[in-house]
């Protein structure tokens, strides 16, 4: 035989289901509104803690660099060379040395404009220097020049004595016929005009080669001096410098 048991009765709280909802809403307020508060602060402390690791940041230090001081500037510009033009220097005495040697000399004083000619008038080129001496020079020696002046010597082989004076070489014929006599056939001829028609003779009568022009010296000449050159040919005769004309 079985009894069941009749169910408890349930206790009653004594309050109304609506003032139990007035309780229940405002206690769910407050714990939404704490658990954000909490939130926020977790945050709060993340981000502080992040920052703390992070550390200082590195210092970023630009260096500017100064401009050079106008004193600077103009003492450079000061310290150029100023042109060859404006050098001056004293000219030496080159007469009587070897044409080379004379060279030398006035390159170390500073000259490097530097020309020679045949003071005998010939026309002679001075191909080796060593060969050749000095008898005048354009510049006198002692006087103080432009380094950039050009230095003319006068000069004759080694073997050869010095003219008293530079004997210069035929000026050029202008429509008459310059006087010839004496000179060096190369000197006639460039005399002329280069156009002309020249014929050269061995006056001694012994139909020697003119090879050489600057070793032979003119006797006769046709047309005669002072007649018209006007592109007429010209004839010459000569001999060896050191002979005589017949």
């Amino acid at each position: 035989m079985s009894y069941s048991q009749p169910p408890f009765p349930e206790k009653s709280t004594g309050r109304p289901g609506w003032a139990r909802k007035r309780v229940a809403v405002p206690a769910a307020l407050l714990i939404f509104f704490v658990g954000v508060g909490v939130g926020s602060s977790g945050d709060d402390q993340d981000k502080t803690g992040a920052d703390a690791k992070a550390g200082p940041r590195p210092t970023v230090t630009v260096t500017r660099t100064a401009a050079q001081p106008a004193e600077a500037a103009d003492t450079v510009k000061d310290a150029e060379p100023a042109p060859d033009g404006d050098t001056k220097a004293t000219v030496p005495n080159f007469v009587g040395m070897g044409l080379q040697s004379a060279q030398d000399k006035a390159q170390a004083a500073g000259f490097s404009a530097l020309t020679s000619h045949d003071a005998l008038g010939r026309a002679r080129m001075q191909v080796l220097d060593r060969n050749w001496k000095v008898c005048s020079q354009n510049i006198p020696a002692g006087k103080a020049a432009s380094t950039g002046t050009e230095l003319d010597f006068g000069a004759v082989k080694l073997e050869e004595d010095c003219p008293a004076e530079d004997r210069s070489e035929p000026a050029k014929a202008g429509g008459k016929m310059p006087d010839f006599g004496g000179k060096s056939v190369k000197a006639a001829r460039a005399a002329l005009d280069s156009g002309t028609s020249i014929t050269v003779r061995d006056a001694s009568g012994d139909d020697r080669f003119i090879l050489v022009e600057s070793n032979w010296r003119v006797c006769t000449q046709k047309p005669a001096v002072g007649a018209a050159v006007s592109g007429r040919p010209v004839e010459f005769t000569a001999v060896k410098f050191g002979e005589s004309c017949p």
